[in-house]
């Protein structure tokens, strides 16, 4: 996940730790190509990882799923992808964006990809829309070069964007938000099949009590959750529909 959110991961593996029979050792040392391959070797047994990675990951199974606690999120389990531009460029919505250069994260991302492929397809559209498609390797990267004029628009997760905007306030004077694609289902906790039940559900359980303990309540405020929710895999199947959609569509 995003890097901006390293510090809850450090916490909820602290509280997981403190509150599981069985201890929690955090991984955060390696880059995210690394850590989601110890995932899927196994050598990981739990992590958080995009709704789109997780449909193409059979060894994996869901834990739970964070609930936001802005007003847009409805209290359910749901993220956006918000449209972002530069604060003085012309673009004014989704149809000025044509010929302009798209920054996009990296392609198994649902958010800052997926679902940009699925929505210029709804359009009748393909990737000849942009002028250009470049790949950023993070939302946080592709925000800084619509800063720095490298890329004019990027899709980028709503729960990375206001965690961006409270940790870098300058950004809000230099970034707006043009349209909003979504809802989706949110990035899920996710923990390898082959973990043995009595600690899935242990693990499972902590989650899911969070919001009722004082502890763990201060690291939800502190991180503008109001509590993680039990998902399903069909709770996911809007992404699979959206990527049958989003295939389709020439990309590069």
């Amino acid at each position: 996940m995003a890097d901006n959110a390293r510090p809850l991961y450090h916490e909820l593996a602290d509280y997981l730790s403190q509150n599981c029979n069985t201890g929690v050792r955090l991984v955060d040392d390696a880059s995210w190509l690394v850590l989601e391959r110890m995932l899927d070797e196994g050598s990981a047994d739990i992590g958080f990882i995009c709704g789109l990675q997780y449909l193409h990951k059979p060894t994996l199974e869901l834990l739970a799923a964070p609930v936001m606690s802005g007003r847009r999120y409805g209290r359910r389990p749901i993220y956006f992808s918000d449209i972002v531009v530069a604060e003085s460029s012309r673009y004014e919505c989704f149809a000025d964006l044509a010929g302009s250069t798209l920054a996009y994260n990296e392609p198994t991302s649902h958010s800052g990809c997926n679902l940009i492929r699925f929505h210029i397809a709804r359009l009748g559209r393909d990737a000849s829309f942009f002028g250009r498609v470049l790949e950023s390797g993070s939302h946080q990267q592709s925000l800084n070069w619509i800063v720095d004029g490298i890329a004019d628009v990027s899709a980028i997760d709503s729960t990375v964007l206001e965690l961006e905007m409270n940790q870098r306030p300058e950004l809000r004077s230099r970034l707006r938000i043009i349209e909003t694609l979504g809802p989706s289902p949110i990035p899920p906790a996710v923990i390898c099949r082959r973990t043995p039940v009595k600690m899935k559900r242990e693990i499972q359980d902590v989650l899911l009590g969070m919001h009722q303990t004082d502890d763990g309540n201060r690291i939800l405020d502190r991180w503008m959750m109001l509590g993680f929710a039990r998902v399903c895999d069909q709770d996911y199947e809007p992404i699979r529909r959206m990527e049958q959609t989003a295939l389709r569509t020439r990309f590069p």
